[in-house]
């Protein structure tokens, strides 16, 4: 499971890149990198909005049949699954919307424990070579195997750069591109390398808004007019309560950056379903869905006049 995430770590990390090299800021670039994730994913979101629409609409009828066969279960799940093929409505259809956000959460973790590879993409074993020279040094003690053992050389590599055995590793250019990621991980005087639970101070920030603006914004939006978020079953009715509390544990127990792009992500998901709430309401879509719906039969009754 690590290495599958550490993939997308990988990948995830050369968007990173491309964003730092122009502004030379790490908050930024997770900004900027929000900010494309999001543009990407519109289309997933608008299906996300479509399937809430669709659960919404059949709400009645499926109260309905929970009222008619709430004695036979069998005969209820067999009805229901009549309802979701007539209407063609996918009941998790959003779940999967919902989950992705957390997946690019782990990438984004992966492209901050380890910067070296992930982010700069230094061959693994240049890095390991680098590690077990750094621990030869005299009053340097590094843990290689420690999760954190890249963000531990990005730390003291200034340091350490101009040493032969470092020049003899690593090429002209892969030692400027490490001398240049090292200075911008501070972010309004934040350090998103550290790792709130153990840095304290103004770092616990980090966790308290990760928190605060996923409880903030999903309150926003249960109260938002024509919004069936309050009505919703399966996944993403413990979605709303749980993962709030688990981002903003995970900010609390990772660095800093990981619950940065989380705050990011929430803030330009809230104002993305601002943006769809205008043009992709539940109301606006049920309309257009009962106007479809209504379309249909009155041509399949045109056409049944027309038949010899």
């Amino acid at each position: 499971m690590m290495q599958f995430f550490n993939i997308f770590g990988s990948i995830f990390g050369y968007v990173l890149w491309a964003a730092y090299h122009f502004i030379n800021n790490f908050g930024v670039a997770i900004i900027i990198f929000t900010l494309i994730f999001k543009v990407v994913l519109f289309p997933s979101s608008v299906k996300q909005q479509k399937s809430m629409a669709a659960n919404a609409k059949i709400q009645a009828k499926q109260r309905a049949l929970q009222e008619k066969y709430g004695n036979d279960k069998q005969r209820y799940n067999e009805e229901l699954q009549k309802l979701y093929e007539k209407e063609n409505v996918k009941p998790f259809g959003g779940c999967l919307s919902s989950f992705l956000p957390f997946i690019v959460m782990l990438g984004i973790y992966y492209s901050v424990v380890r910067p070296l590879s992930n982010v700069l993409h230094i061959a693994s074993d240049k890095v390991a070579q680098l590690s077990e020279y750094v621990n030869s040094i005299p009053g340097i003690s590094l843990n290689s195997s420690s999760l954190y053992s890249e963000i531990e050389l990005l730390r003291i590599f200034d340091s350490i750069s101009t040493h032969s055995g470092v020049t003899e590793i690593l090429t002209g250019d892969e030692i400027e591109k490490i001398k240049l990621l090292t200075g911008g991980f501070n972010f309004l005087s934040l350090d998103l390398l550290s790792t709130p639970k153990f840095a304290g101070g103004w770092v616990l920030l980090i966790p308290i808004l990760c928190l605060v603006t996923s409880v903030g914004s999903q309150v926003f939006m249960m109260f938002m007019k024509g919004n069936p978020m309050s009505q919703q079953q399966g996944c993403m009715k413990y979605m709303f309560i749980a993962l709030p509390v688990l981002t903003a544990w995970i900010a609390y127990t990772v660095p800093a950056a990981v619950g940065f792009y989380w705050i990011c992500s929430t803030v330009f998901g809230f104002i993305q379903t601002l943006i769809m709430n205008k043009f992709y309401s539940p109301d606006i879509m049920i309309a257009k869905s009962e106007a479809q719906h209504i379309a249909r039969l009155e041509l399949d009754e045109k056409n049944s006049q027309y038949t010899p």
